[in-house]
């Protein structure tokens, strides 16, 4: 396998480094931020990650002192502009969106709609890459922007992906909080390769999901979304058709690459 295969290559999960217990605590706790929590008290903070307040504490400290993280008026933390760059790094670093970008402003050009590129992280359809039509619409996701799995068109295929054990655990929570129907949705994406949301996850949105065969990469998928007052049924079929196809061209783009 080659260097660049190997950056692609998500499919092993990592070993657990030894003697590194509190540097792994503390970043688990930076982790615990994201857009659907973007400020908590130490005391939530510690329930997160599993550590005594009075530990949670100093890790909170720290970051402070590097400042990753600063305190509101109502005594809740939150995550400082300081980690942006490490965002856009990370952005950069992703070889499957450069890769894919390409296609996606191809795709975004020809059907008119909006592009996304999904990666699977832990409980997470994240947001890696995003390409605007020419006709502008009002909608929520950007890159780094992250949805659960299981909700909307992305999470649901990207769930749909994963191997059956794995996918079986995440469903099982998954219905407890939501209802039978995900099961159904998640089973019918698996069995016809693409799934469909309306509505949501944004009022007005269609949006349609297809899975990036694998090439060694995380699971991944490409996304379109429009607002449902200007996309018709037959352009609906239209469009899981035409992004299937990118799809693949994405996947030959990748496969090159990690020859």
């Amino acid at each position: 396998m080659t260097t660049a295969a190997r950056s692609l290559d998500a499919t092993t999960p990592p070993k657990r480094t030894p003697g590194a217990s509190s540097s792994r605590k503390v970043l688990q706790l930076l982790l615990s931020f994201s857009e659907r929590r973007c400020d908590a008290s130490v005391a939530e903070l510690a329930a997160r990650i599993g550590t005594p307040v009075a530990t949670t504490y100093r890790y909170v400290a720290l970051l402070k002192e590097l400042q990753l993280l600063e305190e509101g008026k109502t005594g809740r933390y939150h995550v400082t502009s300081q980690v942006m760059p490490l965002a856009r790094a990370a952005q950069l670093a992703n070889d499957l969106a450069r890769l894919a970008r390409p296609v996606m402003e191809e795709a975004a050009r020809e059907l008119g709609e909006t592009v996304l590129l999904f990666q699977h992280f832990g409980d997470s359809a994240v947001c890696a890459d995003r390409v605007e039509c020419e006709r502008a619409m009002r909608f929520t996701f950007q890159p780094g922007h992250s949805v659960p799995l299981g909700a909307g068109a992305s999470g649901k295929m990207l769930l749909a992906m994963l191997p059956e054990g794995e996918r079986e655990r995440r469903l099982s929570a998954i219905t407890e909080r939501r209802g039978p129907r995900v099961r159904e949705e998640v089973k019918r994406a698996g069995v016809h390769r693409y799934a469909v949301s309306w509505g949501e996850l944004d009022d007005g949105v269609w949006s349609c999901s297809v899975p990036i065969p694998s090439a060694g990469h995380r699971p991944a998928v490409l996304s379109l979304a429009a607002p449902a007052t200007r996309i018709g049924d037959d352009a609906k079929r239209a469009a899981i058709v035409a992004l299937q196809s990118y799809a693949g061209r994405i996947h030959q783009a990748v496969a090159s690459f990690s020859l």
